[in-house]
């Protein structure tokens, strides 16, 4: 048995021992990493800096498209594959999907708060602490409820955190907007072809009394939904810098409202109104690629152009 294996099965009996008390807010630390903190950065965008709003998305989505092509070339198996003993806590089991490696609640997590902690490092330096500490704990929550080894959580965070020095980097050129131009169809070009590449490659056939253990296109879901969030980017970001210049009216008494409208329209469409509209139309993968595609550009276009025109009317 693998030293990360029984690692798992440490927590699983503090889990036991403390009869479940820390599941929830474990579990809660979680899903707020894949539910709610992706809204963030279009709330950056919209109302607080352009610039970081813009980094934070990059980041998250290509984080995402990154995590989706080591997971589905690696293909590693969740933890209660590998052992019998292992028993993730409540629903952890069902909500879990994907292949193991690395772990995608870790990376979007880390890509958030590692974002927030170099924008407020020498800003607001408490606003960095608490966000590296909710970092860590998405990551620990991943293995305390039983759903990935540590190996996965580490590489989930390096993930991010070599995303996020990367596009900080590239940030600093993008204000040319032929740079900008070219990167932008060099991401679109890139995603497509990471999209063919998981569509076509071989993956395990294991089957377990005539059953098939785990379902290769049904593990693609998340790949599909990173390219079309990407797509969405780039289409998004190339008509907001050519056409729609975006600037934050900040101050404007309209502005909060707008910014809580809109994260409530991306939430409601992310949760509820994509799994059954789109994904219903044009099934899991499709659909997922299509509902990214109209997130991020509903968060780079659409609701800028909403708030730009809402505030205008009033000056």
């Amino acid at each position: 048995m693998g030293l990360d294996i029984q690692y798992l099965l440490v927590l699983q009996k503090l889990r036991e021992a403390t009869g479940g008390v820390f599941d929830e807010v474990m579990n809660g630390i979680s899903k707020f990493a894949v539910d709610v903190l992706p809204l963030l950065p279009f709330v950056i965008f919209w109302c607080f800096s352009r610039k970081w709003g813009y980094r934070s998305i990059i980041t998250c989505w290509f984080g995402e498209l990154l995590n989706g092509i080591v997971k589905l070339t690696v293909c590693a198996y969740r933890p209660w594959i590998r052992s019998d003993l292992i028993e993730p806590a409540g629903d952890s089991k069902v909500a879990a999907s994907g292949y193991s490696f690395p772990s995608g609640h870790t990376m979007l997590g880390t890509a958030v708060y590692g974002t927030m902690t170099v924008w407020q490092w020498k800003k607001n330096r408490w606003i960095s602490w608490m966000c590296l500490a909710f970092m860590l704990l998405t990551g620990f929550s991943r293995n305390f409820l039983g759903v990935h080894t540590p190996q996965d959580v580490i590489v989930g965070m390096a993930e991010s955190w070599l995303v996020i020095l990367l596009v900080g980097k590239l940030m600093e050129k993008l204000t040319d907007n032929r740079f900008a131009d070219k990167m932008s169809i060099a991401l679109a070009v890139f995603a497509i072809a990471s999209l063919v590449y998981v569509m076509f490659k071989s993956y395990p056939m294991d089957y377990v009394e005539g059953k098939l253990l785990v379902d290769p296109v049904s593990m693609m879901k998340d790949h599909f939904k990173a390219v079309g969030g990407i797509l969405g980017l780039v289409a998004g970001n190339l008509i907001e810098r050519h056409k729609l210049h975006y600037e934050i009216p900040k101050g404007h008494e309209k502005l909060p409202l707008l910014t809580a409208i809109g994260a409530g329209i991306l939430f409601a469409w992310t949760e509820y109104f994509s799994k059954a509209t789109v994904r219903v139309w044009l099934g899991t993968n499709w659909g997922a690629l299509v509902g990214g595609f109209l997130t991020v550009f509903f968060g780079l276009v659409i609701w800028p152009a909403v708030i730009k025109k809402a505030c205008r009317s009033d000056n």
